[in-house]
């Protein structure tokens, strides 16, 4: 079953490329503490329904790749994020002294369908902030996936499937180096 183009229906067992961005790329992460909390509302909302893969969060945007676990209904995910997108926005409206919406209204999800995808999506994903300006290297980005699928330490990442797809972690890092060229993947991932 699907929605329109950038709205699939969320199906079991299913993974999924969910991003939105802020209303006018208004900055909607303006200090750690706001990705903390938003990482922990995510944590809370999101995560005990999904298998995390890939995430990025970005000063105007943010990307996740996610598998729905077995029982989760569309109906019950669009809950979540809903209520996850507005309590965040809730606090940095408070916290700033704004009113209004700060993402866009409709957070915006595509099936992933192929693993040649899935691969692609994950660098994309990682890639986000050196293709926006904001580092040149993949490990400098504090908010993302792409260290804590390199390290040993505790995660809500399904690290384990990830490496799997690249071969380990020799071949997730070589992966992400080879491919630099980000029209390349844009153009994959977009069209």
């Amino acid at each position: 079953m699907t929605g329109s183009k950038y709205h699939d229906f969320f199906e079991e067992g299913h993974l999924y490329h969910v991003y939105n961005r802020s209303i006018n790329k208004e900055v909607c992460f303006q200090s750690d503490r706001n990705y903390e909390y938003f990482l922990s509302r995510f944590a809370k909302y999101i995560a005990p329904s999904v298998d995390v893969y890939a995430y990025c969060l970005m000063p105007t945007h943010f990307h996740f790749l996610l598998r729905i676990k077995d029982g989760a209904t569309n109906d019950f995910m669009e809950k979540q994020f809903k209520g996850f997108l507005s309590g965040y926005s809730l606090a940095f409206n408070k916290e700033n002294e704004r009113n209004g919406s700060l993402f866009q209204k409709s957070f915006k999800r595509i099936q992933v369908t192929t693993e040649q995808y899935l691969c692609l999506l994950i660098h994309y994903i990682h890639h986000n902030p050196i293709h926006h300006g904001h580092t040149n290297n993949f490990f400098d980005w504090k908010y993302s996936s792409y260290n804590a699928i390199l390290s040993d330490q505790p995660t809500m990442i399904s690290r384990n499937e990830v490496l799997e797809l690249f071969n380990g972690k020799a071949g997730f890092r070589e992966f992400h180096e080879e491919i630099r060229e980000y029209e390349i993947i844009d153009k994959f991932i977009c069209d």
